[in-house]
């Protein structure tokens, strides 16, 4: 039985909703209502017992609330590192886009969940969306799983991808459309009059792919060949070793490179500057994303942006309008190029 006085006239302490009621003089469902912010309580009632509630120190049992909502409260952040599992989640492009996430939940009194994902069978996201402890995932990264998300989503709702949207898809992505950005890049490099470019990244992600397709076409639409492809990894321990093996071996004929990623254009020029090869005099340099490293360095980055910002918005938008049973369609951001002068 529930102790609702103690010894020598203090207050009655309240634990339960039940030693609430019976202080206010109310129903435990009033009072779960109440502090609920359910309207079919009058205001007057309900400031009430929020009074009555901070007066002791009351506070609901979220595991119960919880229960009798089906809600958990928690959103999963999930990176799927598939196509590269050496990369960090201090990798600057994570960092950044995480903080824009965790601002946008946390303001809609949400927390989070943050899994750093090497898939090791075909149903990892199957156990993550099953796990009964998210109301909703988002993913950072297609990675090389674009099959194993388009199955899950065809059944979960509150799936959310940041990536490239393809014709058909079923999975909601928000991203950048990388293929035009890529198309941009190549095209600031060739306006500078370079002829012979290299493209250093992977080729093995949605994303990335997209973006060495759109160097293609810039490079056939003026006539000339196609970009050398330089395979860089995305994980900082063994990225600048391969970026000073790549630059050692570039053909002389190279003068600009459209780099995958903000931080790999910025370890190339590091290499470059490094062995007194003038930037943007001997080799023009591009970089993609627009961090906020990318105008700190010397020389400034020319990149081509993709606004976080909005994206992350963009992103928990749509994965609410999924949990409130909504429909939300992918959502394709124009890249925008931002010269500076490293191209």
């Amino acid at each position: 039985m529930t102790k609702t006085n103690d010894p020598e006239g203090t207050p009655p302490r309240v634990r339960t909703l039940a030693d609430l009621a019976r202080l206010a003089g109310v129903t435990a469902g009033t009072v779960s209502r109440a502090l609920a912010g359910k309207e079919l309580i009058s205001a007057e009632t309900r400031e009430r017992i929020q009074k009555l509630a901070d007066e002791h120190g009351f506070r609901p049992n979220q595991m119960a609330r919880r229960l009798r909502t089906q809600r958990t409260g928690v959103i999963g952040v999930v990176v799927p590192l598939g196509h590269e599992r050496r990369q960090h989640l201090s990798d600057p492009f994570f960092m950044t886009i995480l903080g824009h996430l965790a601002d946008a939940l946390t303001e809609n009194g949400y927390d989070l969940m943050l899994s750093r994902i090497i898939p090791d069978a075909n149903d990892w996201l199957e156990r993550i969306v099953t796990s009964g402890m998210l109301d909703g995932v988002l993913l950072i990264g297609q990675s090389d799983q674009f099959e194993a998300i388009e199955r899950v989503a065809a059944t979960y709702r509150p799936l959310v991808v940041w990536g490239s949207a393809l014709p058909g898809q079923v999975h909601c992505a928000v991203g950048v459309d990388n293929r035009m950005g890529g198309r941009l890049a190549a095209e600031r490099l060739i306006e500078r009059g370079c002829r012979r470019l290299a493209f250093l990244g992977e080729v093995r992600t949605l994303e990335l792919i997209e973006r060495h397709r759109g160097v293609c076409d810039a490079l056939a639409a003026a006539g000339l060949p196609p970009p050398l492809q330089l395979d860089t990894h995305l994980a900082s321990d063994i990225m600048a070793d391969e970026i000073a093996g790549h630059v050692d071996a570039l053909p002389p004929e190279v003068d600009g490179i459209a780099a995958a990623s903000d931080v790999i254009a910025m370890r190339t020029i590091r290499a470059l500057v490094d062995r007194g090869i003038s930037v943007p005099g001997r080799i023009a340099v591009t970089g993609f994303d627009d961090l906020p490293l990318s105008e700190s360095i010397v020389p400034r980055l020319t990149t081509v942006r993709q606004d976080l910002v909005t994206g992350a918005r963009a992103m928990v938008d749509a994965l609410f309008a999924r949990i409130g049973g909504a429909d939300a369609p992918s959502v394709e951001m124009p890249p925008v190029l931002v010269p500076r002068d490293s191209a």
